[in-house]
């Protein structure tokens, strides 16, 4: 059974975090959640771009659940992963950037112009036809009977 923490934090038993449904957090709601003292965390914002709570009419950092999210990411390069600092801020720098693993679509190379000028001409003469300048066997292409 998951044990609760004081600011309403879920803990599974296999030590993985579940971030209470709120729209802002505090931060020492933060703090308890992720373990490490306040201090900790704003020193992160300072280090990490990417990390920037709001603050409110009062001045206190209040914390969106994206950022929770991302301190916890950053708890985990340094603490579990064995990054350096500026390890993991590249790091996050990388998984922020869209995946380019898309393969480009197999399309055949052109390599014979003259089937691209067929093909043109050929489109030509529909076009021609379309207009009415053309008689299609001894009609004109307007559509009139003999």
């Amino acid at each position: 059974m998951p044990s609760r923490t004081k600011s309403g934090a879920k803990k599974k038993s296999g030590g993985e975090i579940v971030i209470p449904d709120k729209l802002y957090f505090r931060i020492g709601d933060v703090s308890e959640l992720l373990h490490l003292p306040t201090y900790v965390l704003r020193f992160w914002e300072t280090e990490f771009p990417q990390l920037k709570p709001t603050k409110s009419s009062s001045g206190q950092r209040m914390y969106r659940r994206r950022e929770v999210e991302l301190a916890l990411r950053i708890r985990t390069l340094l603490y579990e992963e064995g990054f350096t600092i500026p390890g993991a801020r590249e790091r996050l720098k990388v998984e922020a950037k869209p995946a380019k693993n898309q393969s480009a679509l197999p399309f055949p190379k052109a390599k014979d112009n003259g089937a691209l000028k067929r093909v043109r001409q050929e489109l030509q003469e529909i076009l021609t036809m379309l207009s009415g300048k053309v008689k299609v066997e001894g009609r004109k292409a307007t559509g009139e009977r003999r």
